[in-house]
């Protein structure tokens, strides 16, 4: 009975696991019919959506803004990752990337070289690699509160130290975003009522051929299967499996001590 009990319990244990760690691989590619963006925008209203795991590239001269925007959900830890690649003749330059939320608002870095500097090469190209790893996406927070919230991301990258000779030379950019999914160890009671997705996006479809202006929309941008709804998370299932647990183990510790008992009182002799 006790043996039963426990296999029981192991197989509903195995059965529950097995969705939570699916869903803490990172996010998948995108589809090979989504190309990649070659460019990148100068400003917020200009930013680049691009999807996570997409490596967006960009021409740019040194001094110039890069910017791009990308979406991230409730329970996503992204990681942004970019590279500057700079010509064979320039002086030391420092390069840096920031993250910032749909509210503006920059957001701190876990972990991550931000900041970093190429030496002075007259000989070869070189490359910086740039990296930054976010708190995790919370899906609710105080208003108060700098937590990182459900929407747009949007990612700057600049040189922040340069010789006044080397504005304007030629540089190449790289840049991905993936995300580790973290599940019900991040989950909140509460939900945003919408993600934080501005209204920059402009596109031809909306102009207003009656007076001529454009109306702006929201950005188009979003995670492949949808915005989380904030309720569920994975912690339901360890609840219920801890329920299950409990069970088991009380029907098994009745088994194995059912048949012990106080001693029955037996009658004096005369």
């Amino acid at each position: 009975m006790a043996g039963a009990a426990v296999s029981a319990a192991l197989l509903t244990l195995a059965v529950a696991v097995s969705p939570a760690v699916a869903d803490s691989t990172p996010s998948a590619s995108p589809s090979e019919d989504s190309a990649a963006p070659t460019s990148a925008g100068t400003s917020f209203r200009t930013a680049t959506e691009v999807d996570q795991g997409q490596r967006a590239t960009a021409s740019a001269s040194m001094g110039d803004y890069l910017y791009w925007s990308f979406p991230a959900d409730a329970g996503q830890r992204p990681t942004v990752r970019t590279t500057v690649k700079l010509p064979a003749a320039h002086a030391a330059a420092t390069w840096q990337v920031d993250v910032y939320d749909g509210l503006r608002r920059r957001q701190a870095c876990q972990y991550g070289a931000q900041t970093r500097t190429a030496a002075q090469s007259t000989q070869e190209a070189v490359s910086v690699e740039l990296s930054c790893t976010l708190r995790t996406v919370r899906a609710w927070s105080e208003a108060w509160a700098n937590d990182p919230l459900p929407g747009t991301y949007y990612v700057r990258l600049t040189v922040v130290g340069i010789e006044a000779g080397d504005l304007g030379l030629p540089v190449s950019a790289e840049v991905q975003v993936d995300s580790k999914d973290i599940g019900g160890a991040a989950a909140v009671d509460g939900a945003l009522a919408e993600p934080l997705v501005p209204g920059i996006a402009v596109t031809a479809e909306d102009d207003d051929e009656e007076s001529g202006t454009s109306v702006a929309a929201l950005s188009s941008i979003e995670p492949d299967d949808g915005w989380a709804s904030g309720w569920w998370s994975d912690r339901w299932v360890w609840t219920a499996v801890g329920g299950v647990l409990a069970a088991l183990a009380g029907v098994a510790g009745y088994s194995l001590t059912r048949g012990v008992g106080r001693p029955s009182r037996v009658p004096p002799t005369v």
